[in-house]
């Protein structure tokens, strides 16, 4: 079946920089979208980006010109950067994918999910 694993997360300190790293496998073919979310405690898991056939992107205003999603499509790999982080960016970071087109934000959108990887941003 189909499977996601995230790696890269950390704790740094604010201002400082990560990259995220979700490897993708089962796939038969290529899978038309994947995302990352994030999830702090108490908190509703929130989209972030998205991105199709190795370049059509979108993101969260709260993280455009800060955040990058980009994906080798050759080593199925999806990657986050993560720049100039804040503390309140400290949450655990999920990557999602769904066999259907980039429409929707939510989790129920994307059928597969990985086990997340924590970030945290403290001085």
């Amino acid at each position: 079946q189909v499977q996601l694993v995230e790696s890269g997360g950390g704790s740094v300190q604010p201002g400082e920089s990560l990259r995220l790293s979700c490897v993708v496998s089962g796939y038969r073919y290529i899978r038309p979208c994947t995302a990352w979310f994030r999830q702090a405690p108490g908190k509703e898991r929130e989209w972030l980006a998205h991105i199709s056939d190795g370049r059509t992107t979108d993101y969260a205003e709260s993280v455009k010109g800060r955040f990058t999603i980009s994906e080798d499509i050759a080593k199925s790999i999806v990657y986050l950067q993560v720049n100039s982080l804040k503390p309140e960016d400290t949450a655990m970071y999920f990557c999602a994918a769904t066999d259907y087109f980039c429409f929707g934000r939510t989790s129920t959108d994307f059928a597969y999910w990985g086990q997340g990887t924590q970030v945290t941003v403290s001085s």
